[in-house]
């Protein structure tokens, strides 16, 4: 009923850590890209297209980040085996039925388990009740809670006491608290870069999301290392170089997120050589593990080359998604790049239909393909507008 978890990210990808004879071609950093001395997020346009900045100083403004999921040695969720056998509510039931018994019985950790149960469940205000019991005895009760303050779950926003309590378990000294700090110090870095319950900085965000990120520890925050690839993306503190270094860490430790920048920094040439067959791997892999940017981008390429009936397809596949908020949330990658990687195939998709490339000719869908991507992404549109109409593509 309570089952122990791989730690997120998986073992997809171990063979291909940096400084494998293969990384030059693949997903990573190659052989011979020398260290920053400073710490990689999202994917990066081609030349000539804007990247979508990161929030300034305004509370939780432009690109919303996400907060770090709890670092667990064992996870409370439902197996999914036993789903087939008893439905969801029965199996909820009696997994809270053991919990409370053990509680009865004095295990401190059921009372966590509890807790954990119902924040997993999504039933927010019951967790955030049985953390509060706990929150002095039990950091991880106490890191819940900061997650949930902070993001208005099961309660009100209140973003300084979300910052409190992350603080508390950054400078803490209880080894209780030594597998919390690198979440605790992302999450702190994120608050810095929104301004949200601290004053903004983003000098200070870089510094906690440096040490979040651990040169590249597989076992420190694998979100830090990504976003740090985002920050290193925009024009205040641009360097591609170190963009690309921290997507090679965090692509190499399990980041979807990343292994999608990679590939498309690898098939525009930015922050290393450009290398259209390391590209492709790189966005075909990302693809495959339900990466949407690097999905958009595929279509792109095949466009380019003429494979209009596969870029149609593949675009057709893209454009049946209308969750972007559930798409986000299942691929853990931010939701402006989910919703432009749609855009991208919504507006291709238009262009094969509005021409009759790869498929029938349909003037009237095509119409609609373009609308969607101008309401998903208008930038990203108006780019590929311009482009079409100077006969670019």
């Amino acid at each position: 009923m309570l089952r122990r978890s791989l730690p997120r990210g998986g073992r997809w990808d171990r063979r291909r850590r940096l400084g494998q004879p293969d990384t030059s071609e693949g997903c990573g950093r190659a052989p011979d890209q020398p260290t920053p001395g400073a710490a990689g997020g999202p994917c990066f346009p081609p030349p000539g297209r804007p990247t979508t900045p990161l929030p300034s100083a305004s509370c939780r403004g432009g690109m919303k980040l996400r907060s770090h999921r709890l670092p667990l040695a064992y996870s409370t969720q439902l197996a999914p085996e036993a789903s087939e056998n008893c439905n969801r509510a029965a199996l909820f039931a009696k997994a809270e039925e053991l919990l409370v018994k053990r509680m009865a019985s004095g295990d401190p950790v059921a009372w966590f388990l509890r807790g954990q149960l119902y924040y997993e469940e999504g039933l927010y205000e019951e967790a955030l009740i049985q953390f509060e019991k706990i929150k002095d005895v039990d950091l991880q009760a106490m890191y819940q809670l900061g997650v949930m303050h902070y993001d208005g779950l099961g309660t009100t926003e209140d973003p300084e006491r979300g910052v409190e309590y992350m603080k508390k378990i950054l400078y803490s000294d209880s080894p209780e608290a030594r597998h919390l700090k690198f979440a605790a110090a992302y999450n702190l870095g994120r608050a810095y870069y929104e301004g949200c319950g601290v004053k903004q900085s983003t000098e200070e965000a870089e510094r906690l999301w440096l040490f979040a990120a651990d040169h590249g520890n597989p076992k420190a925050s694998i979100k830090a290392q990504s976003t740090l690839g985002m920050l290193y993306s925009v024009s205040a503190q641009k360097d591609l170089k170190k963009a690309f270094f921290w997507h090679s860490e965090a692509c190499g430790n399990g980041s979807l997120e990343s292994q999608g920048a990679l590939g498309v920094m690898y098939l525009y040439g930015q922050g290393i050589g450009q290398n259209t067959k390391a590209a492709l791997e790189c966005l075909r892999e990302a693809a495959q593990r339900g990466n949407i940017y690097a999905q958009g981008h595929l279509v792109e390429y095949y466009y380019n080359r003429k494979f209009y009936s596969t870029a149609a397809a593949v675009a057709k596949r893209i454009t049946d998604h209308d969750d972007i908020d559930k798409l986000a949330k299942i691929t853990d990658c931010l939701p402006t790049y989910v919703a432009k990687g749609v855009a991208m195939a919504a507006f291709y998709f238009g262009r094969c239909l509005q021409l009759g490339l790869g498929v029938q000719q349909d003037q009237a869908a095509a119409a609609k393909y373009y609308s969607r991507a101008c309401l998903l992404d208008p930038d990203a549109a108006a780019d590929l507008e311009l482009a079409a109409n100077l006969g670019k593509i």
